[in-house]
């Protein structure tokens, strides 16, 4: 019964996460360059995608930490005796963190550069290069999200 509960407990957070990330994906900064006569500037809307990113890493941070210490993280406790299920084991244990890793590092590397804007100006009749997050990367963040919770 309590794994039961565990599983679906850490499959809640898992699908917070996922939610939290496509959000995030949807509503990446944009930036229009502004004119006040004299100089151009950037002009950046709302920064809400920053907080959902950091919010679906912080989710997926705490399911991986349930899963981790319910498990014993494989390497603590009763040994497991050699066998093929304890080779799955270790498999999918092995690629369960290295999706987790990438995932978190989409979402972590997704938020520091949507909250990244720039104070350029521009006195020329060029208008300035308003850096902005490149689409996809809380995108991909989720997908691998979602190959976390799938392990």
């Amino acid at each position: 019964m309590a794994s039961t509960l565990l599983l679906a407990l850490v499959f809640l957070i898992d699908l917070i996460a996922f939610g939290l990330a496509v959000a995030a994906e949807q509503r990446r900064s944009t930036a229009t360059v502004g004119n006040d006569g004299k100089e151009s500037y950037c002009v950046y809307d709302k920064d809400i995608a920053t907080g959902l990113g950091v919010g679906s890493f912080l989710f997926l941070l705490l399911s991986q930490i349930l899963i981790m210490v319910a498990s014993r993280c494989l390497c603590c406790g009763k040994a497991m005796r050699p066998s093929g299920s304890r080779a799955w084991a270790i498999v999918l244990f092995i690629t369960c963190w290295v999706f987790f890793f990438i995932a978190e590092v989409c979402l972590l590397a997704g938020s520091v550069r949507n909250a990244y804007h720039t104070k350029y100006k521009n006195l020329l009749n060029n208008s300035p290069s308003c850096a902005t997050l490149r689409k996809g990367v809380f995108g991909a963040g989720a997908a691998f999200v979602f190959l976390t919770a799938s392990l």
